[in-house]
């Protein structure tokens, strides 16, 4: 099976991010272990498919320094209310999976909705649908409609952010139409 090959430049951030990894998961940043992290990551990228993540191009620093304020404010929140939930609630919270589409249908930005959208407490992806690009999100405490339009608002903003973070310039122009700047 041959596969199309890969550019350096379009591998270098996956390379860059393996080395990290490896050298985290031995907590060991020598320049020894790098080397061997970098050999052992080029091995990995030339023997397995790994579909390459396209990027976009940009990442804008100063949306993103908000972003991971916000970001750090919602975990914060949303960690009194799942801790009064449990403490208060108990076995009677109620929670839903909710259907999110996303905007973009890149990888990387659904990735990263994902992620961000799963690090908040009360909040998990269960499913991904790539040809739709559809987060499905457990909610915690979604009782009705109103919830789920909630819960389905609070993932778009998150990749919205993103977009806005390192989206492709059509993507932040789509974005700007539709919500204005």
């Amino acid at each position: 099976m041959s596969r199309k090959r890969i550019s350096l430049r379009q591998e270098l951030p996956l390379l860059v991010w393996l080395v990290v990894v490896w050298a985290a998961l031995w907590r060991d940043f020598s320049p020894g272990n790098l080397l061997f992290g970098a050999l052992i990551s080029v091995v990995v990228a030339r023997l397995f498919y790994l579909p390459p993540v396209e990027l976009g191009g940009r990442f804008n620093l100063l949306r993103a320094v908000p972003f991971v304020l916000v970001f750090l404010a919602k975990v914060v929140a949303a960690s009194c209310q799942v801790l009064y939930l449990a403490a208060a609630k108990g076995p009677k919270v109620v929670s839903a999976v909710v259907a999110v589409p996303l905007r973009s249908h890149s990888d990387l930005l659904v990735t990263a909705t994902g992620h961000v959208t799963a690090l908040i407490p009360g909040s998990m992806v269960v499913e991904v649908d790539r040809s739709t690009s559809t987060l499905y999100v457990h909610g915690i405490n979604v009782r009705n409609a109103a919830g789920a339009a909630q819960l389905r608002k609070d993932v778009r903003d998150t990749e919205a952010g993103l977009i806005r973070i390192m989206g492709t310039k059509a993507e932040v122009s789509a974005l700007n139409q539709e919500v204005g700047p």
